[in-house]
């Protein structure tokens, strides 16, 4: 019964987040009230904060449960045994251009949607996409030597600045395509990071 019991609390843990991180990537944090987010997962006002002390509280889980389903991804497509380390690297940020949508992201987007916004209401929510985000960093930095080191790419700085480069780059084009409201700054970031690693074009 106590396992029935933790695996229920589980399940609407993971719904609750799924169903704020889903609303909030299209609406942002301080858009979105609980109320809709409760409204939307049919779930009690007083169910919520038996699981979130706060929606601050949610905010940091919502964007650690985001970070985890993103480096399982990201591991996965960085650890196939087809291709090359180069070829994966750039089947990543081609996944990138398909799934960051301008018009749909559907919660793939939620570091780049809330980034510069909960960074100045919340510093745990700033934290928690520090390390979110320094994980991100950390695996593109260990393709990159291993690229490097089987000749697939070239580097001509230390793989964690270039792993910098590359997600700042990738980061900033998210934002432009939001703007434009075309893939462009995708494909212009596809381009420079073919450039970047000397890739043939």
């Amino acid at each position: 019964m106590k396992t029935a019991t933790l695996q229920h609390n589980q399940q609407v843990r993971e719904h609750i987040l799924t169903t704020g991180q889903r609303i909030m990537a299209g609406k942002g944090f301080s858009a979105v009230g609980l109320k809709e987010i409760l409204d939307e997962s049919d779930i009690p006002k007083g169910s919520f904060y038996y699981y979130f002390s706060s929606k601050e509280d949610f905010g940091v889980a919502m964007l650690q449960h985001y970070f985890d389903d993103y480096l399982a991804d990201l591991d996965e497509t960085l650890g196939q045994a087809e291709g090359s380390h180069a070829q994966r690297l750039m089947r990543y940020f081609q996944i990138w251009r398909e799934t960051q949508s301008f018009s749909d992201c559907q919660g793939k987007c939620l570091a780049v949607k809330l980034g510069a916004e909960v960074a100045d209401l919340s510093d745990k929510m700033r934290h928690t996409l520090m390390q979110g985000t320094a994980g991100i960093i950390s695996r593109l930095a260990d393709a990159l030597e291993a690229g490097a080191a089987e000749g697939s790419l070239t580097l001509e700085d230390e793989p964690e600045k270039v792993a910098e480069s590359l997600y700042q780059l990738w980061v900033g084009a998210s934002v432009m395509v939001k703007i434009v409201r075309t893939a462009t700054p995708f494909d212009a970031a596809l381009k420079m990071t073919r450039q970047i690693l000397q890739l043939s074009l």
